[in-house]
C-alpha cells in the first residue's frame, strides 16, 4: 500500500490501518484459549503481510488481552516491530476498577495516563508506543494535567507522538492549547452511514491544522459490504439498500468488492482519512487493500454520497 504521514509528525504508515479490537474473538474477560489465540495471531499476521503498517489497539480491548496477543505476535513475526506503527489508547475505566463500587467512567488524570502507558508497554513487550491516544473525552479533563503527563511520557522515551479519539474539534483545540507537542490525529466514526464529519467542519479543521482523521467503523460494522438482504423492519431500509446498490455498481465496474469501494470513498477525501479495518477474516483483510489502488471519480463519489443522504444534494 501507499504510505502517508500521520499529521505533522515523522510517523509514516499505510493508507489503511488495522484495528485489533476483535482479534481475541471479542472476549470480555481473559484468559484466552488456544484456538482464539491462534486466530488472533493469524489475523494480525495477515494484515501485516497484506501491507498494513498502522495497528490500532486500546487498553480496554478484552481488558488488555488484545495488547498481550498483539505483543506475542510481534515476537513471533520476524522484523514486524521495526516495520510498523503501533497505536494504543487509554482513558476509559471499567466498572469495578479498582474497587467493586467504582462506576464505568473516563479518567484522563496524570496518574492514570502514565500508569496506563506503562501497563500497555508491559503487555505488548515494547519500550516505546509510536502513537498514544486518549480514547474518549473525559468530562473532568484538565488540559494542563494531561499536557504534563504527555510531556513526562515523551521525555522518558515511552511515547513518540500523541493524539485523541472521539474528541470534538473544540475539545481537541482546547487540549492542544496546553500541549507543547502537536496532537497528530483524531480517531472518529466516519462511513457512508455516518458522515457528520463532512458537514460539521471537522474535516476542514483537520486539513487546516495538519491533523490526520482515523475513521473507525468505516464499513458501518460490516453493513456496507454485507451480501444478506436488508431487513425491511429497519426504519432506514430504503436508504441502506440504495447505498448498497450504488456500491455494487462501482464494484462491478472496478472488479472489486463493495467493501473496497466504501473504503475508497473515504480515501478519496482530501483530508487524508485513514480507515481502520477491523475484520479478523484474512480474506477480508486482504480484500480491503484493493481500496488503496482505487481512485473514485468525482461523479462516482457524489453518487455514493447522494445515496447515503437518501435524497438529492441541495
Amino acid at each position: 500500500m501507499q504510505a502517508i504521514t500521520l499529521g505533522e509528525s515523522g510517523l509514516k504508515c499505510s493508507r489503511l490501518a488495522y484495528g485489533c479490537w476483535r482479534v481475541t474473538g471479542v472476549i470480555t474477560h481473559p484468559p484466552i484459549d488456544d484456538e482464539h489465540e491462534q486466530k488472533g495471531r493469524e489475523a494480525i499476521t495477515a494484515a501485516y503481510e497484506a501491507g498494513y503498517t498502522l495497528f490500532d489497539l486500546a487498553d480496554i480491548y478484552s481488558e488488555g488481552l488484545v495488547e498481550e496477543v498483539f505483543g506475542r505476535t510481534l515476537k513471533e513475526v520476524s522484523g514486524m516491530r521495526d516495520s510498523i506503527t503501533v497505536t494504543t489508547k487509554c482513558g476509559i475505566r471499567q466498572k469495578g476498577d479498582p474497587d467493586k463500587d467504582a462506576p464505568h467512567r473516563y479518567d484522563q488524570s496524570r496518574d492514570h495516563i502514565v500508569a496506563s502507558c506503562d501497563a500497555s508497554l508491559k503487555r505488548m513487550g515494547l519500550d516505546c508506543i509510536d502513537m498514544f491516544l486518549l480514547h474518549r473525552p473525559d468530562y473532568l479533563l484538565e488540559q494542563e494535567e494531561v499536557a504534563k503527563a504527555f510531556d513526562e511520557l515523551k521525555q522518558a522515551g515511552k511515547v513518540r507522538e500523541f493524539g485523541v479519539s472521539n474528541f470534538t474539534v473544540g475539545q481537541l483545540d482546547h487540549l492542544q492549547a496546553a500541549c507543547s507537542m502537536k496532537l497528530i490525529c483524531n480517531q472518529v466514526e466516519i462511513s457512508l452511514f455516518h458522515y457528520d464529519a463532512l458537514e460539521d467542519g471537522s474535516l476542514d479543521y483537520y486539513q487546516r491544522h495538519g491533523v490526520t482523521p482515523l475513521a473507525w467503523s468505516p464499513l458501518a460494522q460490516g453493513r456496507l459490504g454485507r451480501e444478506t438482504p436488508v431487513s425491511l423492519r429497519k426504519a432506514n431500509h430504503t436508504q441502506e439498500q440504495a447505498v448498497r446498490d450504488a456500491l455494487h455498481v462501482v464494484a462491478l465496474q472496478e472488479e472489486c468488492s463493495p467493501s473496497a469501494v466504501a473504503l475508497a470513498w473515504l480515501l478519496r477525501h482530501p483530508a487524508g482519512i485513514v480507515p481502520i479495518v477491523g475484520s479478523t477474516n484474512p480474506d477480508h483483510i486482504r480484500d480491503a487493500t484493493r481500496a488503496d489502488g482505487l481512485q473514485l471519480s468525482r461523479e462516482e463519489w457524489y453518487r455514493l454520497t447522494a445515496a447515503a443522504a437518501g435524497e438529492p444534494l441541495p
